[in-house]
């Protein structure tokens, strides 16, 4: 399996990610994960929407839980797009933070079990077995069409860029 090194950084020490990272322009890959009431989702469950996946590594830190909150409140302006927020946390812990923290706009699944998504993606940390932050926009037609990798797993995605990549979908489908 591929492993890509420097091109993320915990603390400024370089990780490494297995798989091969996504690229726009490719084919999304369907994947399952599992939610917090332990049902499995699959991609698929929202073909023909845009999609948001946020990955990070673990909601029980503050970049990660702000990441999912945040992501939680714009979904209300987003109209058709669906945000999965995806992390290796296990469901029981994302149940308890949805609870917590009112989320209720958006899917928080667990990558713990398979891991599917992030060997698939590129984004599986090999020495943690957590998923690199970052934000992949998927388009009506299952095409990536945007993706970020936070180069260092302390910092924030940029939202502003990846809520105008989803936005302009909507309007632009075939762009």
């Amino acid at each position: 399996m591929k492993r890509n090194t420097n091109l993320v950084t915990m603390g400024g020490k370089p990780v490494t990610l297995v798989g091969k990272l996504v690229k726009p322009g490719t084919n999304a890959k369907n994947f399952m994960a599992v939610r917090p009431d332990l049902s499995p989702m699959r991609l698929s469950d929202f073909a023909g929407k845009v999609r948001i996946i946020s990955s990070s590594p673990s909601i029980d830190t503050d970049v990660c839980a702000e990441q999912c909150r945040r992501f939680n409140l714009e979904a209300s302006n987003l109209g058709q797009v669906q945000v999965i927020t995806i992390t290796c946390d296990l469901p029981f812990a994302l149940k308890r933070f949805r609870a917590a923290e009112a989320i209720d706009k958006i899917e928080t699944v667990s990558d713990h079990r398979l891991t599917d998504f992030g060997i698939k993606y590129g984004f599986l940390i090999e020495e943690l077995r957590l998923l690199a932050r970052g934000i992949i926009i998927v388009d009506q037609f299952d095409m990536v069409r945007y993706v970020e990798l936070v180069r260092d797993l302390g910092e924030y995605p940029d939202y502003e860029k990846a809520l105008a990549a989803a936005t302009s979908l909507l309007r632009n489908p075939h762009q």
